[in-house]
C-alpha cells in the first residue's frame, strides 16, 4: 500500500507539473472557431480526430464506432421504442459482435483454420441526465469470447495476429465512474479500467487485426499478466486535464498485475482471472502518463491535423533477469547455476507517437490518407523486448463510390533485448543448447475494411510475420518459419 500512496503522489506532482507547464508556455492564439469544426471529438481514445482515415469499426474499444445497423432495420431497428426511451434519460447501450476466420497457410508452428469471436455488450449511463448528478458518468462492458486463437496455436509470435483472441470466457472488461469538472477541462476516472482505451493509441491504427498496433505490444510482453489490456482491465484512478481543444494531458495509476500470483502449474493470466472480476489492489502498481498535442500543418496548400503523443511508465514490482543467475557472477545458462534469475527493483518505458493526415479529398470532409509512426523503449536488461517500432499508411474512401471503405497497410518491428539475446548465446557455449539466436520479429499487415450497412463491415487481411517469436526453434532445433496468415472478419454493430 506504501509504494501505491507513494504512486498516487508522484502522479499528483506530475499533473501539476503539466498543468503549470501549459500555463507557462500557453499556445499561440488561434482562430476562434467552434472546436469541432477543426478538431471533431470523435477519435480513438475520446480524443479530438486528427486521423482522417480512422476505421469505421475495429476489435479496439478506444475507437468511437461510426454507425448502426439500427438505422439499416426500420421499425425493427428500436422495437417498442425502448432504446429511445432510455437514451432520453441517459442511458446508452451497445451491443458490438466481431466474428473471423483465420488460416495459417505457411510458416510458424504448423498450418491451420481457427474461427473466434467476441460479443461486446457495454453500457453508458449520464448521470446528469439520468439523476441530476452533473458531469458524472458510468461505463460498463462484458465480453463473450469463444473460439480458438491462432497465434497461440499456430504461429507462436510475440504480437498476437488478432486483437480479439483470447482464451473462451465470458467475462467483465471496465466497470467505472468518471466526474467531469471545471467546465469539462478535468476529468477524474475511478474503477476497473483498461490502459489502451486512452493510453498508447495511434488513430491511423486501429482498422488493423493485428493486436500490436492497438497498443504497443511491448507492454504486453514485458508488463505482468499482460499489463492492464485487453482482456484484462485492473482496478485503476485516471487523472486527465484537457485547458483548451489542442492539449491533453493524462496519468493513471493502475493495480500492477491483472492476474496476481500463480497457483500450481497454471501460470495463464486469462485462467487465473477468468472472469475479470480479480479486482486486485494489494499488487505494486504500474503509473502511466501522457501527453498529447493536436496540430495544424500546411501541407500542399491545405491545413491538415495531426497529433503528436509522448507518454511513459512505471512499474513498481521486481522482475527478472532473462540472463543473470541470483548468484552473483553466474549466468543462468550454467549448469551450476541456481536456476533462479536475479531480480531488479521496477521497470520503465518510454513511447512516442506521431498520426498525420497527410491527404484530404478534394470536397470532402473525412475521406483520404493518414500515416502513424510510434515507437516505444525499454530497458534491455530485464525484457524479452527492448524496442518496439510500428507504423502505416491508411486511405479512406480510396475507390470510387466507397466513401467508408478504408484500406492499410502497416509494419510491426520488436527488437529482442540484448540479455535475452546473450542468454541464447549462453546456452550454445555451455551446450546446453544449439541455437538459433533470437534477434527480432517483423509483421507485415495488409488489410481492407468495406463498409456494407452502417454498423456492418467486412475486412479481409493478410499478415507475413518474420521469425515468430523473434526467432524461435521448432522441435528440430530449426528456426520457426516464416509465417503467412489470411483471414476474413465480420464487424455488427448494434
Amino acid at each position: 500500500m506504501r509504494e501505491w500512496r507513494a504512486a498516487a503522489v508522484l502522479a499528483g506532482l506530475g499533473l501539476a507539473a503539466g498543468g503549470a507547464a501549459a500555463q507557462q508556455a500557453a499556445p499561440a492564439p488561434v482562430p476562434t472557431l467552434p472546436i469541432l469544426a477543426r478538431f471533431p471529438l470523435t477519435g480513438a481514445g475520446g480524443d479530438p480526430q486528427t486521423a482522417i482515415a480512422q476505421a469505421r469499426t475495429s476489435d479496439q474499444v478506444s475507437l468511437t464506432i461510426g454507425g448502426s445497423i439500427q438505422s439499416s432495420l426500420g421499425p425493427y431497428g428500436d422495437p417498442f421504442g425502448a432504446r429511445a426511451f432510455l437514451a432520453e434519460r441517459g442511458i446508452t447501450y451497445t451491443i458490438t459482435y466481431i466474428g473471423e476466420g483465420l488460416a495459417n497457410l505457411r510458416g510458424g508452428l504448423k498450418r491451420g483454420v481457427t474461427y473466434g469471436g467476441r460479443l461486446d455488450t457495454s453500457l453508458d449511463v449520464d448521470l446528469d441526465k439520468l439523476a441530476g448528478w452533473t458531469g458524472a458518468k458510468f461505463h460498463t462492458d462484458f465480453f463473450q469470447i469463444h473460439g480458438h486463437g491462432m497465434s497461440r496455436s499456430y504461429v507462436d509470435n510475440l504480437t498476437t495476429v488478432s486483437g480479439i483472441e483470447a482464451l473462451p470466457a465470458t467475462r467483465l472488461f471496465e466497470l467505472w465512474l468518471e466526474q467531469s469538472l471545471f467546465g469539462d477541462t478535468l476529468s477524474v476516472k475511478v474503477g476497473q479500467v483498461s490502459a489502451d482505451t486512452e493510453f498508447a493509441i495511434a488513430q491511423s491504427a486501429v482498422v488493423f487485426f493485428n493486436a500490436g498496433f492497438g497498443w504497443p505490444n511491448i507492454g504486453a510482453v514485458v508488463l505482468p499478466s499482460g499489463g492492464p489490456i485487453y482482456p484484462l482491465a485492473t482496478p485503476a484512478v485516471r487523472v486527465k486535464y484537457v485547458p483548451d481543444e489542442r492539449l491533453s494531458i493524462q496519468a493513471a495509476i493502475f493495480d500492477g498485475d491483472p492476474a496476481g500470483r500463480r497457483r500450481g502449474d497454471d501460470t495463464d493470466p486469462q485462467r487465473l482471472n477468468r472472469t475479470g472480476t480479480n479486482f486486485r489492489t494489494n499488487d505494486p502498481p504500474l503509473l502511466i502518463g501522457e501527453v498529447a498535442y493536436a496540430y495544424t500543418l500546411d501541407l500542399w496548400g491545405e491545413s491538415l491535423h495531426g497529433t503528436a503523443t509522448l507518454g511513459g511508465w512505471q512499474h513498481f514490482g521486481s522482475f527478472d533477469s532473462p540472463r543473470l543467475d541470483s548468484v552473483s557472477g553466474r549466468l543462468l545458462a550454467d549448469p551450476e547455476a541456481s536456476g533462479v534469475a536475479r531480480r531488479f527493483r521496477g521497470d520503465r518505458g518510454v513511447y512516442g507517437i506521431i498520426d498525420q493526415t497527410l491527404y484530404r479529398e478534394p470536397g470532402t470532409e473525412d475521406q483520404g490518407a493518414s500515416a502513424f509512426l510510434r515507437m516505444s523503449k525499454v530497458p534491455g536488461d530485464r525484457n524479452l523486448i527492448d524496442l518496439y517500432v510500428d507504423g502505416g499508411l491508411a486511405y479512406k474512401g480510396l475507390l470510387p463510390g466507397r466513401p467508408n471503405d478504408t484500406v492499410a497497410l502497416g509494419v510491426i518491428y520488436s527488437r529482442i533485448g540484448p540479455a535475452a539475446r546473450a542468454f541464447d548465446r549462453d546456452t550454445i557455449l555451455f551446450g546446453q543448447g544449439t541455437g538459433p539466436i533470437r534477434s527480432s520479429e517483423v509483421v507485415i499487415e495488409a488489410t481492407y475494411q468495406a463498409e456494407v450497412l452502417p454498423g456492418y463491415t467486412l475486412q479481409p487481411d493478410l499478415q507475413f510475420v518474420m521469425r515468430p517469436g523473434g526467432g524461435l526453434a521448432d522441435d528440430a532445433g530449426r528456426r520457426l518459419k516464416n509465417a503467412t496468415v489470411m483471414g476474413l472478419r465480420a464487424t455488427i454493430n448494434y
